[in-house]
């Protein structure tokens, strides 16, 4: 699964991790919050690195769905609710201001932006009051929003919330002029370097271990969706989902507003110029990572859906994103430890990446130059407003225990059977050891099927050919390669690839 903006991406690849390096901060990930904090970092004559481990992009931004929208779905009332008005107007204004430096710097580098209304809609009636309480959210926090009784759209709709004046744009684009910048800052970016491990060096330095080598800073920021270091236990306060983008070639005429469902399933619609026309992106049917049993399934669905009320859409591209839900509605931007400045991080974005990764950019540069924002307070990642979050904490972590235990019971009953088919996997019992078993393009490969972060088994992702822990969102490709999430070790490999044409049925 390739996102549209990675198909035809003008990213230049960039060097490995050359050992033995020293900077003032290293900033770990090469999305839209690292790439934005090394840039502001690097304005500020901070002499600044940035580790990516695969390629700028190929993260969350890069699968996202280009929104750059103040009118968050129902957010706002989410917040509200759990928080107040204040603390609502100050997300806002955060979120308002990584808008502002976001449309700034498109402007000024020539990156093409759309603007477009805004919508949260109901598409069902039952959403309806969703939808007025999100008016009455914004609107008393001072946005400029419109309630409206009827919407012309091709699907259901009973309604909708409007923001006017929003944006949306391609977020590989965004992230290459990021990085030509950093780079003209004389700033570094190391590709295909995954940091595994942070730990106390002499003279207060901070040593950065990867698959490479080492090296040195006094500041670290970590911005890799979820936090890569266990300390602070982010992995307990976040929940990682996945969600699904197909972009469809269409001869009807496509709806150029941005609209977002207020109920479930998830409905996410935009348009994305093109030298053919416009092409339709619909997004949606989110789930949390390694609990969907047919995640390919929520594609077909998606697909089918937009077929029934665009008949001439042909699908283009189909991909998924994962993105990280905070337990308290807000991000965590601030140290890793209470206290301890030398680690910062960023995450707990819930879907949103390009207005609150910029944010949280501004609030970590502002907090490494001395001149944080005002707003920064609201973001912190050790604050006194998560005691009123503890219920939804428990209740997530029962949940990740009970996804703990079953898992270990399903692989301890699980003997080998015969070799999976192409595009399937499965967890088997070889001897003691619970393995993943997969084929994919005709190879069949064993892995440990124990996720090295907490020992969570892992679930295989049919959409995506990846096996994933449904404890905290690890990711790993069929070789056990790591992809993304909490975990920084592959999976043991037990055996070469080997043709599964070789093998007769067990």
């Amino acid at each position: 699964m390739t996102s549209l903006w990675l198909d035809d991406a003008q990213v230049p690849a960039r060097l490995r991790l050359t050992p033995g390096s020293r900077f003032d901060t290293v900033v770990i990930g090469g999305g839209i919050t690292g790439l934005a904090t090394a840039l502001l970092l690097a304005e500020s004559g901070v002499q600044v690195a940035v580790l990516e481990g695969r390629r700028v992009g190929a993260g969350t931004t890069g699968a996202s769905t280009g929104k750059v929208s103040l009118l968050q779905g129902t957010r706002a009332q989410r917040i509200r609710r759990r928080h107040g008005d204040e603390t609502l107007r100050a997300y806002i204004d955060a979120n308002r201001a990584g808008q502002q430096w976001l449309m700034r710097y498109c402007e000024e580098r020539t990156v093409p932006v759309q603007h477009e209304a805004a919508l949260t809609y109901a598409q069902s009636k039952a959403e309806i009051s969703a939808v007025r309480r999100e008016f009455e959210a914004a609107q008393a926090v001072g946005m400029p929003v419109d309630l409206l009784g009827e919407i012309a759209t091709p699907f259901p709709s009973y309604g909708a919330v409007r923001l006017e004046d929003q944006a949306q744009l391609d977020p590989m684009a965004l992230l290459a002029a990021l990085a030509v910048d950093i780079e003209g800052h004389a700033a570094s970016i190391f590709e295909s370097t995954l940091a595994r491990n942070v730990r106390s060096g002499k003279n207060n330095d901070l040593i950065i271990e990867t698959e490479h080598g080492d090296l040195i800073a006094r500041t670290v920021v970590i911005a890799t969706g979820t936090p890569i270091l266990d300390r602070g236990g982010f992995f307990t306060r976040l929940t990682a989902q996945r969600s699904y983008l197909t972009a469809f070639a269409v001869t009807e005429p496509v709806p150029h507003e941005m609209f977002l469902s207020a109920g479930s399933p998830t409905r996410s619609l935009r348009y994305t110029p093109s030298p053919d026309g416009d092409v339709l992106l619909v997004g949606g049917n989110d789930h949390t990572v390694g609990r969907e049993p047919a995640p390919r399934l929520r594609t077909e669905e998606m697909i089918e859906w937009t077929r029934t009320w665009c008949p001439t859409a042909e699908p283009l591209h189909s991909w998924s994103a994962q993105d990280y839900l905070p337990v308290d509605e807000l991000p965590y931007v601030g140290p890793l430890l209470p206290g301890r400045d030398n680690i910062l991080v960023a995450t707990g974005y819930a879907k949103w990446g390009l207005t609150n990764g910029v944010a949280a950019a501004l609030a970590i540069a502002g907090r490494v130059t001395g001149k944080p924002p005002a707003w920064a307070r609201t973001f912190a990642s050790w604050r006194p407003s998560e005691l009123r979050s503890l219920p939804a904490a428990v209740t997530s972590n029962v949940s990740v225990a009970h996804r703990l235990l079953s898992g270990w019971r399903r692989a301890a009953g699980s003997p080998p059977t015969a070799l999976p088919a192409e595009g399937c996997g499965r967890v088997e019992r070889h001897g003691l050891i619970p393995t993943a078993v997969c084929t994919v393009d005709g190879q069949t490969t064993e892995v440990s099927a124990i996720c090295p972060h907490l020992g969570g088994i892992l679930a295989w992702n049919d959409a995506e050919r990846s096996w994933d822990c449904p404890l905290h969102g690890s990711r790993f490709a069929p070789d056990g390669t790591q992809i993304e999430g909490p975990a920084t070790r592959p999976l043991q490999q037990f055996l070469q690839p080997y043709p599964s044409s070789q093998f007769t049925q067990l």
